[in-house]
């Protein structure tokens, strides 16, 4: 259990759900971790839960003033990057297009396409060749869904970047993959129910959309990421790697 011994990688989003299971593993793997998150009383929480190769750091990526605090404490511990997990991201449902709001606009784009330009785009100097960059896709970029054009959009854009970044990133020994989640039990997911008295069945709802007709651990899918970061996949770039229980192969 040492695919990612002597690595350093970094994780945005990691205090919950599919970005925290992602540093357990990575963890588990040999990895040291630097995680972000918005909330510090869940990033605190995860950190503590991760032990001490885990290093927390506060971190909203839609700010550039913070990510310019997090690379540069990340430059100042005198740490270069191996593997880059650009996770952090959300949404908003029941946002059809005739009560979209360029609030809701502004911010769906602003954390999850904003955010995840410039900290790949700020990473880059601490990268080593040879790296691993993973971006989080989503099936809802494959799909017509009611209420879900904003925030399928910015995966749809997610998507491009990652083929364009694969070209550009290549000659400095970079790789670039968008791994494509499914339904996954997090709590980010259950939040989107109308409420939590709902969020089981809303999560079940979703569940029998896939083949599998069940969700994800978010331990399933940090094993895909895994396998995205590590030397096991070093000939691969610019691809998607979807880890749905079959929702959009099966069922397109």
């Amino acid at each position: 259990m040492s695919q990612l011994a002597d690595k350093t990688a970094l994780i945005t989003g990691a205090s919950t759900g599919i970005g925290l299971a992602t540093a357990q593993r990575f963890i588990a793997e040999g990895a040291r971790v630097y995680l972000t998150g918005r909330r510090k009383r869940l990033l605190d929480a995860a950190a503590r839960e991760l032990g001490e190769r885990a290093i927390a750091v506060q971190s909203d990526v839609s700010d550039l003033a913070d990510l310019d605090r997090l690379f540069g404490r990340i430059a100042a511990d005198e740490n270069r990057l191996d593997i880059l997990f650009a996770n952090a991201g959300g949404g908003e449902a029941d946002r059809p297009l005739d009560t979209l709001s360029p609030e809701v606009f502004d911010r769906t784009f602003g954390i999850n396409v904003r955010g995840t330009v410039f900290t790949v785009q700020k990473a880059l100097p601490l990268l080593n060749a040879g790296g691993s960059i993973v971006l989080t896709g989503s099936s809802s970029a494959r799909r017509g869904t009611a209420g879900f054009g904003v925030y399928s959009a910015t995966k749809a854009a997610i998507r491009q970047f990652g083929r364009v970044w694969a070209a550009e990133l290549a000659p400095r020994g970079l790789r670039v993959n968008t791994l494509v989640p499914g339904p996954t039990d997090t709590p980010g997911l259950r939040g989107l129910a109308a409420n939590p008295a709902q969020a089981g069945a809303f999560v079940d709802a979703l569940a029998s959309s896939t083949p599998l007709r069940r969700a994800a651990d978010p331990a399933e899918i940090a094993n895909a990421v895994l396998f995205l970061a590590s030397d096991q996949s070093s000939f691969i770039t610019g691809s998607e790697l979807f880890v749905d229980g079959g929702e959009v192969q099966v069922y397109p």
